[in-house]
């Protein structure tokens, strides 16, 4: 991989001459800690080196060991409820004192609480469900049940699709990164583009792309699994209607087993509960996780029919910490508090506010190439150029550091785009203050 890869990869750049610069500002402290940590973790892309020390987190904020705040804008997708929720850590607490793990072959009060409250807000269109520690474990629990049910392995997937880092959610993941010395992976996935519907793929058509994708499903012939993102989380592109329903009619003619990985982007994100409800298509399994703990625990699910509940003899995940009951708990917190706070009514009046924003912006700024979102999810896409939709690599960055030195933390996303994920519980005044650092950075750019 050249160095220019390794420079602009998924997730914030962490090679550069502009993350010198900036490791130069922090204290000798956090400069100690940050050597310390590279000294013992295994170094690993998009993870090391890290860009500070963090000592506390709360509501919207990242506190690093200085008393610097940054209002976090990316959170790894589990801050639906906002850092260090009061309502949350409570009822952790109160299970702490109770029962604090559940020996398999036991079930326990806190996992089937959760269990019956996420069939409940799927209105039971999904009425199964199971827990696991991850997000790539349960998407691999999903797999394994679409080969059961099908009995075909073969899977059709996304370019740039990102489903876990393991061995077997890399076989059906699209980013190289993931996959690059690692040798035979899981045989049978077949990849196509993404739905770019912005940008266009295989001409300008909607109707040419699904006609490509049918064509690879049917000239196959013999997939059983379709996994993706709904909505993808990295770089915010968002299907049309049409495109899922699509999908669910060819999924359906040929009988293959539909997985939506909404393990980023669920739990609100969008400005409703699941993305699939966007769509008015129901997959044949849902995955969630990250926002699931409340960012407390390790929790994601896996959300299917009961038809498809016919796989008693075979174990599809039977982890350690399938039923945990502390983070069981926190799950169903997070759960009541997304509903007692109107948090989908105020996300949904958050959105009003940046789409009316981003509209201004896109008029001002040429720099910006293409801006998309739903909810709280966002995407600025920057070029050098709007004719040639040249990415704005180093400008990127520099913005990207340049809203770090003034409190607001992001992704940048395949090298020139900013991707925004603010906590559910961000208030108006907060919002403001975000796109005010990162506007005030874009505008000194252009």
């Amino acid at each position: 991989m050249e160095y220019h890869d390794l420079l602009y990869t998924e997730g914030d750049i962490n090679l550069g001459e502009h993350r010198k610069n900036w490791r130069e500002q922090l204290s000798e402290k956090t400069k100690n800690l940050l050597a310390e940590d590279e000294k013992y973790f295994l170094h690993q892309s998009m993870s090391t080196p890290c860009l500070d020390v963090i000592d506390k987190c709360e509501g919207s904020y990242l506190i690093n060991t200085e008393g610097k705040k940054y209002l976090d804008f990316h959170g790894n997708s589990v801050h639906q409820v906002g850092f260090k929720n009061p309502y949350v850590i409570e009822k952790v607490k109160q299970q702490l004192d109770e029962l604090t793990f559940c020996t398999r072959r036991y079930t326990n009060q806190p996992a089937v609480e959760l269990a019956k409250t996420l069939i409940e807000s799927t209105q039971s269109k999904l009425d199964k469900v199971l827990f696991a520690p991850g997000g790539a474990t349960v998407n691999g629990m999903a797999l394994k049940l679409a080969r059961a049910v099908t009995e075909r392995f073969k899977v059709i997937t996304f370019w740039d699709a990102f489903h876990g880092a393991s061995l077997d959610t890399i076989s059906v993941g699209g980013e190289a990164i993931f996959r690059k010395n690692m040798g035979p992976t899981m045989p049978g996935v077949e990849r196509v583009p993404p739905p770019n519907t912005y940008r266009g793929i295989l001409g300008e058509s909607e109707e040419n792309y699904l006609s490509y994708l049918e064509y690879v499903i049917e000239k196959e012939g013999d997939i059983g699994t379709f996994i993706a993102e709904p909505i993808r989380n990295t770089d915010v592109i968002i299907p049309s209607k049409s495109f899922w329903k699509r999908v669910r009619e060819i999924c359906d003619r040929n009988e293959i087993f539909l997985i939506f990985d909404e393990i980023p982007t669920g739990l609100g994100r969008t400005g409703r509960l699941f993305v699939y409800e966007h769509y008015d298509i129901v997959p044949d399994a849902v995955t969630l996780g990250k926002g699931l703990g409340g960012g407390l625990f390790p929790l994601a699910a896996m959300l299917t029919h009961s038809k498809y509940d016919k796989v008693s003899d075979i174990s599809i995940g039977h982890y350690t910490h399938e039923k945990n009951p502390v983070a069981a708990t926190a799950g169903k917190a997070v759960l009541d508090y997304i509903s007692d706070e109107n948090l989908l009514e105020k996300v949904s009046e958050h959105e009003k506010h940046i789409t009316e924003t981003f509209r201004i912006w896109e008029e001002k700024y040429s720099l910006i190439g293409d801006i998309r979102g739903l909810g709280l999810l966002w995407a600025i896409e920057l070029v050098e150029d709007r004719t040639t939709k040249e990415k704005a690599f180093d400008i990127a960055e520099r913005i990207m550091y340049g809203c770090l030195e003034n409190g607001v933390n992001f992704k940048v996303s395949q090298g020139n785009i900013l991707q925004l994920s603010p906590p559910l519980t961000i208030t108006h005044e907060e919002l403001q203050f975000g796109l005010d650092v990162i506007e005030k950075q874009i505008k000194k750019y252009s």
